[in-house]
């Protein structure tokens, strides 16, 4: 196993841990809960910044369902979400949403005799695949996009989320913007009803479910897949070019973000134009109270992520992220102080 592997692997055991047990949160240490997705990359910046500045992050890795509910409810110190929220909820939550890292959604399968990016898809065939019109691996559709692979004769599992997921979000809403149909039946949420396959809970659960069924497909966070040696595809872009799963391609669909005209910094990196581009990449986002009950706690949540723009870059883009331009750091550090006030009404972030 090299190292980078390794690495991934040990930081994704640190996660579930994570979201299993909850340490005794001592004075200096911060809550939050949610997203799956960026799971890894705040698993190792709050090991390195425990180190660094002696406070502990206590971060369940729920699900961004979980996450939106909990800093509702003001169970947690934040939360975290890769779908955005609406806007509407955002101002009766009375929440900021800003984003922390950029990454990527693949598709992953289980055949045999087919190596890791040989096999190529489409966005409507993958579509099609969930909605439970291509039921077979040797279907013509398939077939006609790799006509160099021999197919098998072997039904079509599919597994999806059965939690409510940011990734879910993400991944139906690539499917809304490459198929008319798709949009028409199912939509995108965290939570939809899936016309085929079988449901897991995580990122950690469909691959798990993909890697022990043979004729099976899912979609995970890049880094899921990395770690547990999945077969990936190739995807076919908004220009038409068959691409990779590599953190090239995810840098070339990040670079297309408009975040200037982002409200809320939801800026879509959804199916962007580009030969390179990956079609599936977003960034994944933290919900932080305007009005925190406990303003000490709230300083702690900004001093970690503004600690992690500053230092955490190296370990992001280890685990395969996209880490956020310099201007977008600057623009949500000026947020937090505009928008983050304590009782009084003074700002916590100066």
């Amino acid at each position: 196993m090299n190292k980078a592997v390794h690495s991934v692997r040990a930081t994704l055991a640190a996660v579930t841990m994570l979201g299993i047990f909850t340490a005794p949160v001592l004075a200096g240490d911060f809550t939050g809960a949610g997203a799956t997705f960026p799971a890894p990359v705040y698993g190792a910046w709050g090991a390195d910044y425990k180190a660094a500045a002696g406070s502990a992050l206590n971060y369940q890795a729920i699900g961004s369902g979980g996450g939106q509910t909990q800093i509702l409810n003001r169970t947690v110190d934040f939360g975290a979400s890769d779908a955005p929220m609406a806007p509407e909820k955002l101002e009766s939550g009375k929440l900021l949403q800003f984003p922390t890292v950029v990454g990527s959604v693949v598709v992953i399968v289980n055949l045999d005799g087919i190596a890791a990016d040989q096999l190529k898809l489409s966005g409507p065939v993958v579509a099609d695949i969930y909605l439970g019109k291509i039921t077979k691996w040797n279907d013509p559709a398939i077939a006609k996009l790799n006509p160099d692979v021999k197919l098998p004769d072997l039904a079509i599992l599919p597994v999806y989320r059965s939690d409510g997921s940011g990734t879910t979000f993400v991944f139906t809403a690539y499917l809304n913007a490459v198929s008319d149909e798709w949009k028409g039946k199912v939509g995108s949420a965290t939570s939809v009803k899936w016309e085929a396959g079988n449901g897991a809970k995580g990122n950690d659960g469909v691959a798990g479910s993909v890697k022990n069924a043979k004729g099976s497909i899912g979609y995970v966070e890049y880094v899921y897949a990395s770690a547990n040696a999945l077969t990936t595809t190739q995807l076919q872009n908004k220009a038409g070019k068959f691409v990779k799963p590599t953190v090239p391609a995810f840098q070339a669909a990040a670079a297309a973000a408009d975040w200037d005209k982002a409200k809320n910094f939801d800026a879509s990196m959804i199916d962007t134009a580009g030969d390179t581009a990956w079609p599936i990449v977003s960034a994944t986002f933290i919900l932080l109270p305007k009005d925190p009950k406990d303003a000490a706690q709230s300083a702690e949540v900004m001093k970690f992520f503004d600690w992690a723009f500053k230092s955490g870059d190296a370990a992001a883009e280890k685990l395969h992220y996209i880490a956020l331009p310099g201007a977008v750091k600057d623009r949500i550090r000026k947020a937090w102080t505009a928008e983050v006030k304590d009782a009084s009404g003074a700002p916590i972030w100066k």
